[in-house]
């Protein structure tokens, strides 16, 4: 049985597409993870494996072998860990969900928890340029992936919780940030600059750049011993 759910790498400043192909064959028990991968994509069989059998469910005893295309892109961190899971359980015919319009990533703790993944906002502004319609990130991502308009985020807390959404057993409703426009005084956000206090620098540079449409980096030099004891 094949399964295919989708992902994405974060190269640079730009994620681009990734599809996690999971095919189940008779052989002896075995996860093969190719597709250019890096030691901490290698090592998601390992997560993967207690993740699903600690979430409630089982894992194949079967060959599995998991391709991450395209297969020239090299593939680096644990964001594969939810979608190499799900497409395991949609290989066994665990989880039946129509994914095509879903993008999705995460890391897996041992017990099925998932948790935090680099580069979420370059990943939502993807889906919402390749027309998907759900994003499915950890928990703590999800205010930051919600700044991107047009795609429904979903923020997910263990694996067990994901699958029993896909499945209609118990939804989970989407992130909405509580941060907007004050609609009694149009114009103006709820927080505001005078919330912080001193760093006028900063705030003066981000006033310009918002003024002009520029970007703006703010890097925070690592304070040297000798200043501290000063």
């Amino acid at each position: 049985m094949l399964a295919k759910i989708q992902s994405c790498a974060v190269i640079g400043l730009d994620a681009q597409p990734v599809q996690v192909e999971v095919d189940i064959s008779n052989g002896l028990e075995k996860l093969t993870v190719v597709g250019l991968p890096d030691a901490a994509v290698r090592e998601s069989g390992e997560r993967v494996r207690s993740a699903i059998g600690n979430s409630g469910f089982f894992f194949p005893q079967a060959r599995l072998t998991v391709n991450l295309a395209p297969a020239d892109l090299r593939k680096e961190g644990p964001a594969y860990d939810l979608p190499i899971a799900l497409g395991v359980m949609a290989a066994s015919r665990q989880l039946l969900a129509d994914l095509e319009d879903a993008l999705i990533v995460g890391e897996l703790g041992l017990d099925g928890d998932v948790r935090h993944v680099d580069g979420v906002l370059p990943m939502a502004a993807m889906a919402q340029e390749k027309g998907f319609k759900r994003l499915f990130v950890p928990v703590g991502d999800a205010p930051e992936a919600a700044l991107v308009e047009g795609v429904t985020v979903y923020p997910i807390d263990s694996l067990a919780g994901l699958v029993f959404h896909l499945s209609g057993r118990k939804p989970i409703a989407p992130h909405v940030n509580d941060f907007a426009f004050d609609e009694a005084e149009p114009g103006r956000f709820l927080i505001d600059f005078r919330d912080v206090k001193g760093q006028e620098h900063v705030k003066r540079a981000l006033e310009i750049a918002c003024a002009g449409s520029h970007n703006a980096l703010i890097l925070c030099a690592e304070t040297s011993t000798k200043d501290r004891r000063n």
